[in-house]
This record gives C-alpha cells, sequence and structure tokens, in this order.
C-alpha cells in the first residue's frame, strides 16, 4: 500500500518556535535548505524520512507523535462549522478549507471556537427568558462542551495520569486487572476511608439527590459508600475514582489549570473526567491491558472477562491507547442513547463525529438497539472514501427496583479497515470486495452523497434540483 505523505507544516512551525529559532538556523540544525524548510512549513512539500529523522536525532522529538491526525480532526470541524445555516454566504471549497487548516491552524480553532460561541448564543437567545439574557450569563461556552473539547484536543490520552494509573495497578496487584477488594485495602491503608458497600444509602421513598449514585464520600467520617445494586467493576471503578481524587490532586489541579477553562463549572467538570481517566488507567493498565488487546485479537467480550469489567470500559479504554511510542490500534468510541444522541464520543481515526445534530441513520449503532446483548458489525465507507469495521452492541444499566430508571445506550467501536487484520471480527467479512462497504455520513447536513435513501435534510454546499414530475426517495435532487 503506497504510504500516505505526511503535511505538517504547523507543528514544524511551533517546534521551530520552541525552540526560538529562525528558519535558517532551524534548517541548518536539520541539514536541509531554508527554502525547502519554508515550503515544509507551508505545506507546499510533505515531510520527508529524512526530515524526521533528523528532528529526533537534533531536537529529541518523538516522530511519533508527528501526524496529520490533528488536521484531520480539525478539518472536519472547520467543514462542519462552515457547513451550519448560520456561516452563510459563499462556501469554500475543500480544498480551500484544507490550506486555512494546514496553514494556519490557530486560526481554524479560533473559527471553530467562534462557531461554537453562535451556536450556544443562538440556542440560549431562544430558550431562555428575557431576565437571563440581561444578566449577561449567556456569552459563556458550557461547562460540559469545554471538557468535551479539551479531552478531544489532547487525543483522549493523559500521559501523567495515565502511567500513575498503571503504577497504583503494578502496586495492587501482580496478575491481570485489580481487585475491588485490593482497591478498598488500599484506600483504607493509605488514607483512612472506610468502604461501605451499601451502608448509609438514603431510604427508599427519600427525595434525596444521592439516592441511586454511585459513589458517595464524607471527608469528615471518612467514608466512602458505594452503590450495592453496581456491578463490583463499577464499585471497583468507583473507588479507583476517589484515590484519584485524593492522591493525585496536585496532577490534576495542574492539568486544568494549563487547560484554561473559561468557568469553574468547567474545572470541576474536568476534574470528574480526569478521575475516570485515573481509573480507567489503574483498571485497565496500559502495558498488560495493550498486550492482552493484541493476544485476544480486540475481542471485547474476552477482555472484559480477563479484567472483570465492563464492555463500556473495555471499548473506551481501547479508544485511548495512544501512549507515544505504544500506540494501539487507532480505534473511534462513542456512547449513543435511542434519540441518537452521542454523549460519549472519541475518535483516533479519520472520522470526526457530528458536533450539532444527530449521527448518520445508517450507521449501525441505531440499529444495536434492535439486537440487544449482541455485538453486531458493519463494513463502512465515508464520503472521503475511507473504509471502516464499526461494531455496536446495546447496553443497558438497571439501577434497581421496579420504580428504578434503567439506562439504554449503544455502544460503538471501530477502526479502518488497514487494521481488521487485528480484530477477531473481521475473520470472515470479504473486506476486498466492493460493495460489502456500506455508505455512511457524519451529518446531513456535510454529506454530500447523492443517492442516500435515509437522507433528513440537504447538504448546505450543493444545489438542489427540484422537478415536480418526478419524485424520488427524497423530493428533490443534488447537483
Amino acid at each position: 500500500m503506497r504510504a500516505r505523505k505526511l503535511f505538517i507544516g504547523g507543528r514544524i512551525r511551533a517546534i521551530r518556535g520552541e525552540h526560538g529559532l529562525t528558519q535558517a538556523g532551524f534548517a541548518t540544525r536539520l541539514g536541509i535548505s531554508a527554502s525547502y524548510l519554508n515550503q515544509i512549513e507551508n505545506n507546499q512539500r510533505h515531510v520527508s524520512a529524512s526530515v524526521l529523522l533528523a528532528l529526533a536525532e537534533a531536537f529529541a522529538v518523538d516522530i511519533t507523535t508527528l501526524s496529520d491526525q490533528d488536521t484531520d480532526r480539525l478539518l472536519a470541524d472547520v467543514s462542519e462549522a462552515l457547513a451550519d445555516p448560520v456561516s452563510g454566504g459563499a462556501q469554500p471549497s475543500l480544498s480551500d478549507v484544507k490550506l486555512v487548516v494546514q496553514n494556519a491552524p490557530s486560526f481554524a480553532r479560533a473559527f471553530v471556537a467562534l462557531h461554537q460561541a453562535m451556536r450556544r448564543s443562538g440556542d440560549q437567545l431562544a430558550e431562555l427568558d428575557e431576565t437571563l439574557e440581561r444578566s449577561g450569563a449567556l456569552t459563556d461556552p458550557t461547562p460540559y462542551e469545554e471538557v468535551r473539547d479539551f479531552f478531544h484536543y489532547v487525543d483522549n490520552y493523559i500521559h501523567e495520569l495515565d502511567l500513575a494509573g498503571e503504577a497504583l495497578s503494578r502496586e495492587l496487584t501482580k496478575s491481570r486487572g485489580v481487585s475491588l477488594k485490593a482497591l478498598a485495602d488500599h484506600i483504607e491503608r493509605r488514607h483512612r476511608v472506610r468502604v461501605a458497600i451499601g451502608g448509609g444509602e438514603p431510604e427508599a421513598g427519600t427525595t434525596d439527590a444521592n439516592r441511586g449514585g454511585l459513589r458517595r464520600f464524607d471527608p469528615v467520617s471518612r467514608v466512602l459508600w458505594l452503590n450495592p445494586r453496581t456491578p463490583t467493576s463499577t464499585q471497583a471503578f468507583q473507588i479507583a475514582c476517589q484515590i484519584a481524587l485524593i492522591e493525585h490532586d496536585a496532577a490534576m489541579t495542574r492539568i486544568i489549570t494549563d487547560a484554561k477553562f473559561r468557568s469553574a463549572d468547567a474545572a470541576g467538570i474536568c476534574r470528574i473526567g480526569l478521575a475516570n481517566y485515573f481509573a480507567g488507567a489503574a483498571i485497565l493498565p496500559y502495558g498488560t491491558f495493550a498486550a492482552s488487546a493484541r493476544e485476544l485479537r480486540h475481542d471485547l467480550v474476552l477482555l472484559a472477562d480477563r479484567f472483570s469489567t465492563s464492555l463500556e470500559q473495555v471499548a473506551h479504554r481501547l479508544s485511548t491507547l495512544q501512549r507515544p511510542g505504544q500506540k494501539g490500534v487507532p480505534f473511534f468510541f462513542a456512547r449513543v442513547d435511542k434519540a441518537g444522541n452521542i454523549t460519549k464520543r472519541h475518535s483516533a481515526t479519520k472520522l470526526q463525529f457530528a458536533r450539532f445534530g444527530s449521527a448518520c441513520p445508517l450507521w449501525n449503532a441505531h440499529s444495536a438497539f434492535e439486537t440487544p446483548n449482541r455485538i453486531i458489525r458493519q463494513l463502512a465507507e465515508t464520503p472521503d472514501g475511507v473504509r471502516y469495521l464499526c461494531l455496536a452492541t446495546a447496553v443497558t444499566k438497571p439501577s434497581g427496583g421496579w420504580r428504578d430508571p434503567v439506562q439504554t445506550y449503544a455502544l460503538a467501536l471501530g477502526c479502518e479497515v488497514t487494521h481488521a487484520g487485528e480484530l477477531v471480527y473481521a475473520d470472515d467479512l470479504d473486506i476486498a470486495r466492493d460493495r460489502a462497504f456500506e455508505p455512511i455520513g457524519v451529518s446531513c447536513r456535510i454529506c454530500e452523497r447523492r443517492d442516500c435513501h435515509q437522507r433528513a435534510v440537504p447538504p448546505l454546499k450543493r444545489r438542489l434540483i427540484v422537478d415536480p414530475n418526478t419524485r424520488k426517495t427524497v423530493p428533490y435532487g443534488l447537483e
């Protein structure tokens, strides 16, 4: 297969800026001409293997971290923002958008941030009353969106916490996985916190907001209450979260400070996200888990059994295996509710999820609800010609008795077909046959397929053809 050319001019400029060098000085250190470096930084020439090796030798750059994956992610975000009706006006070509993203990534990020602010302002003005408008509380982004974007742009990998979680796992176990008892013993021995499973929960029929929760810590009595109705894997995860909040408060505070969130709420939500990240790294330590994933060929059920954890924890962890020099298969991961809302999302692949609106209805994540407790497969192709092996399964989380709510959602995991041979799910699929791949998109408004029978709205970058004498699946054609 022909190697993909690497255009990372923005990253090269950033490395040069970090060392305070002119183009001439930087080019001399790399052993190339200043004109060649100028062409690389302006994405007129791709980065050769010799230049990558020179970067590693002269500036100690980990070349495994240099990829155009961030460019792909940013390109998807800018394209979706431009396709939003609020952007208005003429739509630039894809080649023009690529030039901006590749040559001025900071400008592209600022544009995406501006678009998000416009969307939020429009939604808030439509939904909130005049009093809230006058209060000035409508100008900030939602804390949840801020935190989601933070994890999105760090590749859902937090190196410091990943290493810390792995270290705790090595301390507590000599085999695979960390047991509930080992975590409970650790937090009691190290921090004088007693774990109570079922003790002290609110009585049935009360309106206590904590009823049905997963974890509650009382810093005065030093008691950590866990919901007895949840599986042991969830209970172990929650103890690990509390350990993170106690042992790694300084590290998490430093990460949050560096992220420069706009609100205290976003900082608080991020702290929970970082604690969850540490817990995942402790329950599923990087080295051991990555080796097991390769050994078991990414069989989700076998991995969950081996580490005594849930399918969701396994799928989410697979999407975070982005440690420099030890990267696993690049996966996308999403959690989707029955309404099509994506409540968790991350992609280490070229596929980027829609930031607004529902996902493509042809994606197998939606049909997973029809076959609960089964992993279904789909060979799919996006409009850019990239092909994927997509997995989906519907799961439920009962929280209690007859009157208690039950969470139901679909988990979606996938990778590009170039990695399909590393997954047991691809063994009997005919990935060499073009017609085996179903056409899917990201969202209707930015998908330019002409013949989609499930299209909800027309794409904004194509003119419509309306013929009253012809009726197809949708009441219009596309130029």
